[in-house]
């Protein structure tokens, strides 16, 4: 009883993550047995299927539901996701960091290209008096040598630890993102598809995403091209709401692979490509939703 009364008080998004985690397993559930699962209400439970349905991770059946597709991807630790494309995702940080301007407030999310943010935000000597706001711990250490210095200011936004990224969610982590508004988010993810958006594969860092879009002035996507044109369950935002992605160059390594070099993944941007760099499939939603695709230095200072 100990642990349903527990994840009663779960958010909304954390106990969809889990009871989803739970049909996975089973291949199907019914909905009172979720409910004693879970420690909530039948209405609850059927609410919790309707989106879940609703985000096509499942399906409403008599009494129940099923899964779409057995076995959800895993998701990646942090330090495995390190390893994959780290050259593009050094050039990414350089990139993302040089649209930082001294005095600005900057939000910056979790996960390992934010993690080249952070590293790259800290080399860049001529900045000062910037206020950088992550739920990511291990961003917030990675930026410390900035504080040392004098440049940077580190807020850590608090909430509960997911120990897969090292970061801080609901419950508690909100509050403080809905008391700001800082100048730049920069906001990795999962997926950049061309009709359905920024999507991430955890639906409790979903939410503290959409919550940094909405508290900012303007906002980055930083993804390398592995995942471009990928769709996951949690929905972040649409392309129309961000102002930016920041990805490897075509002439940059291959997806997923660690190989090439910072000056090749600067290369110039693609003929045809709004702002260089993006696949022809993705070009045009691109560009029809007024994003800037940053690949080199040349477009990253027309931000």
């Amino acid at each position: 009883m100990a642990e349903a009364e527990n994840d009663q008080q779960l958010p909304a998004a954390l106990r969809r993550e889990r009871m989803l985690a739970v049909i996975d397993e089973r291949g199907f559930a019914r909905v009172g047995e979720l409910g004693e699962t879970f420690g909530v209400s039948d209405v609850t439970v059927r609410a919790d299927l309707d989106e879940l349905d609703r985000l096509k991770a499942i399906r409403r059946v008599h009494g129940g539901a099923v899964i779409r597709s057995r076995h959800l991807q895993a998701e990646p630790t942090f330090e495995q996701a390190i390893g994959a494309s780290a050259a593009e995702k050094r050039t990414i940080g350089s990139l993302a960091a040089s649209l930082v301007q001294p005095g600005q407030s900057v939000l910056l999310d979790v996960g390992s290209t934010a993690l080249a943010v952070a590293e790259a935000l800290v080399a860049r000597e001529d900045l000062s008096d910037v206020v950088v706001i992550t739920n990511g711990l291990s961003i917030a250490l990675a930026l410390e040598p900035g504080v040392v210095l004098g440049r940077l200011t580190v807020i850590v936004t608090g909430g509960t630890l997911r120990p897969q990224q090292h970061s801080l969610v609901e419950p508690l982590a909100s509050p403080l993102l809905r008391g700001l508004h800082a100048d730049l988010a920069f906001i990795g993810c999962n997926g950049v598809d061309g009709a359905l958006g920024v999507t991430n594969v955890n639906l409790p860092e979903a939410q503290v995403k959409r919550l940094m879009l909405e508290s900012a002035s303007r906002a980055v996507i930083i993804a390398d091209r592995s995942k471009l044109g990928q769709v996951h369950l949690g929905t972040v935002g649409a392309l129309g709401e961000f102002d930016a992605l920041v990805t490897g160059a075509v002439g940059g390594p291959a997806p997923g692979s660690a190989g090439g070099s910072a000056p090749d993944a600067l290369a110039g941007p693609a003929p045809g490509a709004s702002g260089g760099g993006a696949p022809d499939a993705l070009a045009e939603a691109f560009e029809q939703a007024g994003l800037l695709v940053i690949t080199d230095l040349a477009t990253a200072a027309r931000f």
